[in-house]
């Protein structure tokens, strides 16, 4: 600072409006969000969800009409999350796999309505899919299998791809699966899908309300703590983000956002790349 009292006055920039905005550090708008929607199935469908009050799931004609939505508020992209009726959930997921699932019958809605004028962000992992509601397969004692699951998310973002999705996004937290992922996309030409990685994704009880959403929390036995990460671990975040950076990552996701703005802070200024920061169910509904 070179100046003092009188000659220097911060408040001489703070006196008008229009002073205030030219002079503002930070500036959050429309295009700075993501709007998350979830899709089922039917036509002219909407269910209000109630541990998300103002939220609902839409079936595809839904989904459809808030994209247009999206584009006239400014909003840039939409992350799609599928409500997946029971019985088309199993023991291996294997729906993740269908090329006329709910998610990819979602994305080619957006598609059909907008074309490219929204991104379009899906959600990479087996919960919404499997019976036992965790994130990936499941040996005979409940221990989720992290080569085997890979596998199947190679296969659940392929088919992702194909319909149209822009920017794959694995939130599985499985160890290896961003380099597989994003080898599997280039051999396939999907080389322009982007990769946004669930890269430090914490064990919390804020993901309730996104559980009843899916409607995986009354099939969820036990917790994800085997895989999401330990909430008093930030150095073990520092490591995620960089091994996902390294296997081909566009951009890294802390996940819930408010409770780990410490993390966010760190993540981007030690690796300077897109952050982004996920206000999760139990956050909104608070």
């Amino acid at each position: 600072m070179t100046a003092s009292y009188p000659a220097l006055r911060l408040r001489r920039t703070r006196t008008t409006g229009w002073s205030r905005a030219m002079h503002r550090e930070t500036v959050l708008t429309p295009a700075d969000l993501i709007w998350p929607l979830f899709v089922t199935d039917g036509s002219s469908v909407e269910e209000p969800i109630s541990s998300l009050p103002g939220v609902s799931r839409w079936s595809t004609d839904g989904i459809a009409a808030r994209a247009r939505e999206a584009v006239q508020l400014g909003i840039p992209c939409l992350a799609l999350f599928p409500n997946t009726q029971p019985g088309r959930r199993s023991e291996d997921g294997k729906e993740a796999l269908n090329p006329d699932n709910l998610m990819c019958r979602g994305i080619r809605a957006i598609r059909d309505a907008v074309g490219d004028a929204i991104g379009v962000l899906t959600d990479v992992a087996l919960d919404p899919y499997t019976s036992h509601g965790q994130d990936g397969l499941i040996d005979e004692s409940g221990y989720v299998l992290n080569d085997a699951t890979v596998e199947v998310l190679v296969g659940q973002s392929l088919n992702q791809a194909a319909a149209g999705a822009d920017i794959i996004a694995p939130s599985d937290m499985m160890d290896g699966r961003i380099g597989v992922i994003r080898t599997a996309l280039e051999d396939a030409g999907h080389a322009n899908v982007q990769i946004m990685a669930y890269a430090a994704k914490y064990a919390s009880a804020f993901y309730g309300p996104f559980r009843d959403a899916v409607g995986s929390r009354g099939l969820l036995q036990g917790d994800k703590k085997t895989y999401q990460m330990d909430p008093a671990n930030s150095e073990e975040a520092l490591r995620e983000v960089a091994l996902d950076l390294a296997e081909g990552a566009d951009s890294v996701m802390v996940k819930p956002g408010l409770p780990y703005l410490d993390i966010v802070r760190r993540v981007k200024e030690r690796f300077e790349v897109p952050v982004f920061a996920y206000q999760v169910s139990g956050e909104y509904a608070m």
